[in-house]
């Protein structure tokens, strides 16, 4: 301080994160607008529908059942349509089965994706010919074993990048993703079957806001400075209509008696989905691009080791 009671100024200007010639320090992420986040979204809502109707199925619930059987067939495949889209061509697609790499994300996550792709379609198949209904709902518990990993696996892969705002939130982006495809896959019941029970759907949303809410919190709050991509300009926008439609949506959805409130909970929770899918991809584009992040993402991470 100054005799005067000012703060002294600063004789060294405050350090700016560059990278030369202003080229990003990562190499910005391929993948596709909007065919990967699009894919993130229907990957998840196909998943956590699977396991709603194998539940549904073992309770008795067979118009739920059937709803949650053909909302992930049709999302399954419009997923892998995207994935494909994204990929280029139709054999890349193949060509990541070839290994089963356990190390591999990637690897591990086609072959989640293949067999419940399948299980899922000869699900819906069996539903939509009336042949072989047995193997049919053997398809539908299959397909429903797998659902929760559906949900989560695209989470882990993102967050084995090194994009900074999916590697460092890798502790809660799967809780984000999977309470995401449960309100998910909970709107589109309540969009698609109207004269089924509502209850398991709406206790499911229930959870699935409840646990997307409070890990998206988490985030905020444990990353500190290191959340701005999730808060700030586009990623930001999209978050917060994702909560507020997530909120809305669990508002409606204990009014669902009423026909009105029903649809619009069900479409709200899937409007929020979409928006927390292209919010979240594009907050580890941001990430990826601003050097600040980059080079702050990196000195935490060696602090850490320095201390263990």
């Amino acid at each position: 301080m100054t005799g005067s009671g000012e703060r002294e100024s600063l004789m060294v200007p405050r350090a700016e994160f560059r990278s030369y010639y202003g080229r990003p320090i990562l190499k910005r992420p391929t993948w596709k607008m909007p065919d990967v986040p699009a894919y993130l979204f229907l990957g998840g809502t196909a998943g956590a529908s699977a396991t709603m109707a194998a539940v549904a199925e073992l309770t008795g619930r067979r118009e739920l059942a059937g709803t949650g059987r053909w909302v992930a067939a049709a999302a399954s495949v419009a997923g892998v349509t995207a994935l494909v889209h994204d990929l280029g061509r139709p054999e890349r697609f193949t060509y990541m089965l070839r290994v089963l790499k356990p190390t591999s994300p990637l690897s591990v996550g086609s072959w989640i994706l293949a067999p419940f792709s399948a299980l899922a379609t000869a699900s819906a198949a069996s539903l939509a010919t009336g042949r072989l209904p047995r193997l049919g709902r053997l398809a539908a518990l299959g397909s429903g074993v797998l659902g929760p990993a559906m949900c989560t696996y695209t989470a882990v892969l993102l967050s084995d990048t090194a994009v900074p705002a999916w590697h460092e939130a890798y502790p809660e982006l799967p809780y984000v993703f999977a309470g995401s495809a449960l309100t998910s896959a909970a709107g589109a019941a309540l969009l698609c079957a109207p004269g089924a029970d509502h209850g398991p759907p709406i206790r499911m949303s229930l959870l699935g806001v409840g646990m997307e809410l409070a890990a998206m919190r988490r985030i905020e709050r444990r990353l500190g400075p290191a959340s701005e991509p999730y808060l700030m300009d586009r990623p930001g926008r999209l978050l917060t209509l994702s909560k507020a439609l997530t909120a809305a949506g669990a508002g409606l959805s204990l009014l669902a008696g009423r026909r009105t409130a029903r649809l619009l909970a069900g479409g709200s929770y899937l409007a929020a989905g979409l928006c927390a899918r292209f919010g979240i991809f594009a907050a580890g584009i941001a990430s990826a691009e601003d050097p600040a992040h980059v080079v702050a993402a990196q000195r935490r991470r060696l602090g850490r080791d320095c201390e263990s």
